[in-house]
């Protein structure tokens, strides 16, 4: 599963980074019998919930066309915390 977390992590990089958002982790977790396909996304300054979306909308069709997880998951994209 790292070779395909990787590999997602570099496809989505370059599309991101033209946002100024930089991708922090990419995991994969079994929560309560689902799993996830958890996106830690950063940007100086932080990240408002408009442009979590707006990167979702780009890192969707991309995860969805690389097609590499055959099991049913839940994409869950989030800014990463800040302790202030």
């Amino acid at each position: 599963m790292d070779s395909i977390l990787a590999k997602i992590k570099e496809s989505i990089e370059a599309p991101l980074k033209e946002m100024d958002i930089f991708v922090d982790s990419v995991t994969w977790e079994l929560e309560n019998n689902y799993y996830y396909l958890k996106i830690v996304l950063d940007k100086v300054n932080g990240i408002d919930l408009d442009t979590i979306v707006e990167a979702t909308n780009i890192i969707n069709p991309i995860v969805d066309k690389l097609d590499l997880i055959q099991e049913e998951y839940i994409l869950d994209v989030s800014s990463k915390e800040r302790g202030e």
